[in-house]
């Protein structure tokens, strides 16, 4: 089993090659496992079937199509608390920012995602849980 479990939410299905590529080295020595959800209603329907299953952080993009990532964010804080949960948006506006915090998001990153700072974050939050 991986070190660290990473539930991506985001839209654009190409995201899971980014992941992909940027963690590759992560990916093949074990130390990373990721699950992707095109839509925050698929995401919380795995964690409904299978529950967090050793999940340990959870990255959701804001923009989606339906439940957008806030609403998706302040149910995840309120049914699965123990879940570290970082907010990614392509409009770092203000109003999006505050909306996070107030519901609880534990980072809010902006695209392109800066995959260094990612890593250093993730790891950050793998030694708090």
């Amino acid at each position: 089993m991986a070190e660290m479990k990473i539930m991506v939410v985001d839209d654009e299905r190409d995201i899971k090659r980014l992941f992909e590529q940027q963690f590759k080295k992560e990916l093949r020595e074990g130390l990373i496992e990721f699950q992707f959800a095109y839509s925050a209603e698929d995401a919380l329907q795995s964690l409904k079937d299978f529950g967090t299953s050793g999940i340990v952080l959870i990255l959701s993009d804001i923009n989606m199509p339906g439940m957008n990532g806030l609403v998706l964010l302040k149910v995840l804080k309120e049914s699965y608390p123990e879940l570290k949960v970082f907010m990614v948006t392509a409009y770092g506006d203000e109003k999006n920012f505050q909306a996070a915090q107030e519901f609880g998001a534990d980072h809010f990153l902006t695209k392109p995602i800066d995959f260094g700072q990612l890593k250093r974050l993730m790891a950050e939050a793998r030694n708090r849980s």
